[in-house]
């Protein structure tokens, strides 16, 4: 499966601006997040986080919301 570059070793990916997390093993949240990622500019924005551990719980300890 491919993974967003700069992120290809994480498959829990969160967006800043709207405190969301993907599941980039997931098809459809994956297409989603490409979307997003492409149409605002969120690398270059520097508004996309990955998480250690790469766990859900560890993205929702941090305050993000499963998409």
């Amino acid at each position: 499966m491919p993974r967003l570059r700069r992120f290809e070793h994480h498959r829990f990916v969160g967006t800043r601006d709207d405190m969301r997390v993907y599941d980039t093993d997931d098809p459809s949240q994956y297409e989603a997040l490409e979307a997003r990622v492409e149409a605002d500019d969120l690398l270059e924005r520097n508004l996309l986080q990955s998480f250690g551990p790469d766990e859900l719980a560890e993205a929702r300890n941090r305050g993000f919301r499963p998409r």
